[in-house]
């Protein structure tokens, strides 16, 4: 009798979306999850799916942008992460920002809803040499796994450390001195175009809280940690520890905005809070990302005007993040080669970002579908989001240098275009023209196999 139990270590994004993506094929699925019995720094619930650094999916324009390539391409193959972003959004521009207790609610409800799926509380601490098992354990990978790991991969784990944003109360948000509006007035309705909260520095305020953020207790490593940081969630203070003007040229910048209380006035630096509840309830500091010391954040952020009174519901932090060197260690099907009974998928592979992580939890279930029923899927065209990551993790990218990554155009084959590079609209669009094609047609093949 053909073997038809999936075993997912891990119920984070990539871990939720290969769930849902066996099941709905057929398979019996086990997840594997250390939760609620064994915590992690940045966790606070034992729920499926939790958001922890962010509630953004980033954009959702899948015409100019290929984290929005990627959301529809995830959409089209019926996609756990995708369905539920959408029903639990918040207005960000034209970003995807969720409710992010109500999304993983959602989640959580939905797997536990399948007859089979079973939900175990558990930490597992080897890798075992029978039955299929997909590691969706992230980059909070537990210390005794991740020497597991290492163990049989006959490899060095790479590491970086990541940092997470504070979140505020929206009742100790001073609107006398804030206001609402995303950038260029950008979204379709006039929630969309005022998503966002911004907060007006002038020259002085801004170079007098530069200088606190330099000054201020920040976290230290330990002696021999010697990870990098990832560059799309750098701490705050290393940006500024980068030039005076980097933030104002960054998170901090005040372009496409009109300060509603003093519309002549133009800021020179500008923060903004972005909605993380369905509620309004609570707002998170936009590319804010700190290492500062609990005590030394709220002295600093209670420099921002708006904020002096400002209360969090949670401050910023740091942790130290694992990641495998897959270009060596992974074959084009995300299998360990050193043993094929076992498959990776999300952060822990090197991708980086939710919607990264949970779009290779379910390229990877989908090649265990084919395989656990005798058949065998056709590579995922480069030419799509979905195979530039996996493209990227498992031979792709150079494994002497290879770093946690987004998917971004660079991953993609050139397209042939007139006027070069120059007319970047229209390259893009070509981008996802073709990408949308090959995925759908992709899918088709995909689904077409015999049970």
């Amino acid at each position: 009798m053909a073997e038809t139990t999936l075993h997912i270590v891990g119920g984070g994004m990539a871990g939720s979306e290969a769930a849902w993506q066996a099941a709905h094929a057929g398979l019996d699925v086990v997840i594997h999850e250390m939760r609620p019995k064994v915590e992690t720094f940045a966790h606070h619930t034992g729920k499926l799916a939790e958001m922890v650094c962010s509630n953004s999916f980033r954009s959702d324009d899948s015409e100019q942008n290929a984290v929005g390539l990627l959301h529809w391409e995830m959409r089209a193959a019926n996609s756990i992460i995708m369905q539920s972003a959408d029903t639990h959004r918040l207005p960000a521009g034209g970003a995807l920002a969720v409710d992010r207790e109500g999304f993983s609610q959602n989640v959580t409800d939905a797997l536990h809803a399948l007859p089979n799926v079973r939900v175990v509380d558990e930490e597992i601490t080897e890798l075992p040499t029978g039955g299929h098992w997909l590691f969706t354990t992230g980059p909070l990978t537990s210390p005794a796994l991740g020497h597991a790991i290492q163990e049989i991969s006959g490899a060095d784990r790479l590491a970086f450390f990541d940092a997470i944003a504070p979140i505020i109360y929206a009742e100790t948000i001073d609107m006398d001195v804030v206001w609402a509006q995303s950038r260029y007035d950008k979204g379709d309705t006039e929630d969309e175009q005022k998503a966002y909260l911004n907060c007006p520095m002038t020259r002085d305020q801004y170079e007098a809280f530069i200088d606190a953020l330099l000054a201020a207790d920040k976290t230290e490593f330990h002696e021999g940690e010697t990870a990098g940081y990832f560059d799309g969630c750098l701490p705050i203070e290393v940006m500024a520890e980068r030039g005076r003007e980097t933030l104002r040229h960054g998170p901090m910048k005040p372009v496409g905005l009109t300060n509603a209380h003093k519309p002549d006035e133009k800021p020179y630096a500008v923060v903004q809070l972005r909605r993380d509840n369905a509620l309004g309830t609570l707002f998170n500091m936009v590319g804010f990302q700190t290492k500062m010391k609990y005590g030394a954040q709220t002295d600093v952020f209670r420099m921002i005007p708006g904020l002096e009174n400002a209360s969090f519901a949670r401050l910023g932090g740091i942790h130290r993040n694992t990641f495998m060197n897959s270009p060596t260690l992974l074959d084009p099907e995300m299998r360990l080669k050193s043993r094929p009974n076992i498959r990776f998928a999300g952060q822990v592979t090197g991708v980086e970002g939710y919607v990264e992580s949970a779009a290779m939890g379910l390229l990877a279930a989908r090649f265990a579908i084919a395989e656990l029923s005798g058949q065998r899927l056709a590579p995922v065209p480069e030419t799509t989001a979905m195979g530039a990551l996996v493209t990227h993790i498992s031979g792709g990218a150079e494994a002497k240098t290879f770093q946690p990554m987004n998917v971004n155009f660079g991953l993609f084959p050139p397209v042939d275009l007139k006027g070069g590079r120059k007319n970047r609209p229209a390259r893009y669009k070509a981008y996802t023209d073709r990408a949308k094609a090959d995925w759908q047609a992709w899918l088709k093949l995909s689904e077409a196999l015999p049970a």
